[in-house]
């Protein structure tokens, strides 16, 4: 039944023949066989994909670092307890065996006490450097001085000025070498 029908209206079908060929411009042809060819995205979605692509990797990177500051504090932590276990029993074994001396492995509290005692010396050393309780040396020093000033383009004029400062100088260097002992 319906078969009938739809045979019938194939047979009423028209086909028009066209006489001239049909032409496109260059830029047509060359904007089609681009487009098909081309298998890149459209600058819209390839901006979409490079912002997509930046995150991620910034994502990464932030784990990455984040992973290796934790890896950073576990060693650090490890080492820390190693040499602290190594410094206690490198402690114990010089106090069990009697040495005493150099060569001898101290504790951080022994070399905190060594540290303090240095400093201490070194505070005596540099109070001794006030020149205010040297005054021949003060008094060399501004004799040497208003001489340069009385002479500057003879400088050598000088020498005795300047003999007399070594002197002085050497002289509280041997008294200090002998009372920093």
């Amino acid at each position: 039944m319906g078969a009938s029908q739809s045979r019938s209206e194939l047979v009423d079908e028209k086909v028009f023949r066209v006489e001239q060929p049909i032409q496109f411009s260059p830029d047509v042809v060359d904007q089609l066989s681009d487009h098909t060819a081309s298998s890149k995205p459209s600058p819209e979605r390839q901006s979409t994909l490079d912002e997509h692509v930046r995150s991620r990797i910034q994502n990464e990177v932030k784990q990455l670092r984040k992973e290796e500051e934790e890896v950073q504090k576990a060693i650090q932590a490890a080492l820390e307890k190693e040499n602290l276990d190594r410094e206690k029993a490198m402690a114990g074994d010089a106090v069990e065996s009697g040495e005493a001396g150099a060569g001898t492995v101290k504790s951080s509290a022994a070399l905190f006490g060594d540290l303090e005692e240095i400093r201490s010396k070194i505070e005596r050393f540099q109070s001794r450097k006030d020149l205010s309780n040297y005054p021949e040396i003060k008094s060399s020093q501004a004799a040497l001085l208003s001489c340069y000033k009385a002479h500057p383009t003879t400088v050598l004029d000088c020498w005795r000025e300047v003999s007399k400062f070594k002197a002085s100088v050497a002289q509280l260097e041997q008294e200090s070498f002998k009372t920093f002992q």
